[in-house]
């Protein structure tokens, strides 16, 4: 069998609003799948992590690119295809574009393999120690809107998540540090003692305003204080994990096993959320997933994209292995943004209701069955929303 061709899919379109993090506004949601054909009629599906217009260069990584070195190639031969692919882009960048572009390709063969062996990706990583993983539900984004009318909405938003069936919910900050803080008392009010509330900051913070919006949610309860300072800030972060009573949670802007090694050594991080779209795909997650275990720190899976991704992230999260284990473990969750995203609810042949599963399922998500990712785009669909 042979890899005969590596085809991008870029999907846009028009939200019905547009929605904000500390960084940006955006009106167009933007999901990059990937496509591997092969000689023998199996096609693997992956996806990488880069919305927005970064999706459209890295169609071009993709096809221009590592499409002509995998070419004629074993898609079986995940790891030496992952190797000659790295080693090929290392001296254009160890990190960012080019590896989102490899993990697209990774992740659509170990899909191949699943079909291959007739088994979900789950069990031929080595098998699945939980047969349905718990979501938390992202919401809360940013708007061109006042402070007051931000605390209404949070308040309200975060009540409606939970009232959906999701345990846990993530909010957005980015209005400032004492804002930030009044948003935070409105969605830890809001939750009470019905589940757990995490805080997104998308590194907006300084040092010093990561510690003073993180004394507040050690005040409110929050389980975690995700991306408080840049990434960059390796020090940073150390310094709140050690200050802070709050989890340091961590690390989807990170790339591969040498960039995650550097953070877990330095100690900076509660929990860590590697993003398998983007670090490597699945063949590097495995090692980095590793290197978190081995430091003893936990892992929740950063997730934003399409169905493809959720499958991708199911899977990995059946086959975590328990850390560190007993009569009751701590376990994984698996990230639900719950904007609208016709590109996780719309766009499989038999779609993954994760909605619908959590409101009936006391806030769990079953993991995919069928031999590899177990799950199919529409090509009809594909081709109603592919741009550039």
């Amino acid at each position: 069998m042979r890899i005969t061709a590596v085809h991008s899919h870029v999907l846009q379109y028009d939200l019905p609003e547009e929605l904000g993090y500390s960084q940006q506004y955006y009106a167009c949601r933007t999901a990059h799948l990937v496509e591997v054909q092969t000689d023998d009629g199996i096609t693997g599906w992956g996806e990488c992590f880069g919305p927005g217009n970064v999706a459209l260069p890295n169609k071009g990584i993709v096809e221009k690119v590592i499409q002509p070195m995998v070419l004629g190639e074993d898609p079986l031969d995940r790891d030496v295809i992952w190797h000659k692919v790295y080693n090929l882009l290392r001296d254009h960048g160890q990190k960012g574009m080019p590896m989102q572009a490899l993990s697209g390709v990774d992740i659509a063969l170990w899909d191949i393999a699943g079909k291959v062996a007739g088994l979900p990706l789950h069990q031929l990583i080595g098998g699945a120690h939980r047969d349905r993983v718990r979501a938390y539900g992202y919401g809360m984004m940013l708007k061109r809107e006042s402070v007051a009318d931000h605390v209404v909405r949070f308040r309200d938003e975060a009540a409606a998540i939970l009232d959906m069936g999701f345990t846990a919910t993530s909010m957005q900050v980015g209005l400032g540090p004492r804002d930030d803080v009044r948003l935070c008392q409105a969605v830890a009010e809001a939750v009470g003692d019905r589940g757990l509330f995490m805080v997104d900051a998308n590194h907006c913070y300084t040092t010093s305003d990561a510690f003073h919006v993180g004394r507040g949610l050690e005040e409110l309860g929050a389980y975690w204080f995700e991306e408080p300072v840049a990434p960059e800030d390796l020090d940073g972060y150390r310094e709140l994990r050690a200050g802070l009573k709050v989890n340091i949670s961590g690390g989807e802007a990170e790339f591969n096993r040498w960039g995650w090694r550097q953070i877990l050594e330095n100690r900076g991080l509660d929990i860590a959320q590697p993003e398998v779209c983007a670090l490597g795909g699945v063949s590097e997650y495995l090692r980095v997933l590793a290197l978190c275990h081995a430091h003893f720190t936990p892992v929740i899976n950063h997730f934003w994209g399409s169905a493809i991704a959720v499958a991708t992230n199911l899977h990995l999260l059946a086959a975590m292995p328990p850390l560190p284990g007993g009569l009751n473990p701590w376990e994984p969750m698996l990230e639900f943004d719950t904007t609208d995203n016709r590109f996780r609810d719309d766009l499989l042949t038999e779609p993954l209701n994760i909605q619908a599963q959590v409101a009936a399922g006391d806030g769990t998500v079953a993991v995919p069955k069928g031999p590899g990712l177990g799950v199919t785009p529409d090509r009809d669909f594909l081709k109603h929303y592919e741009v550039g």
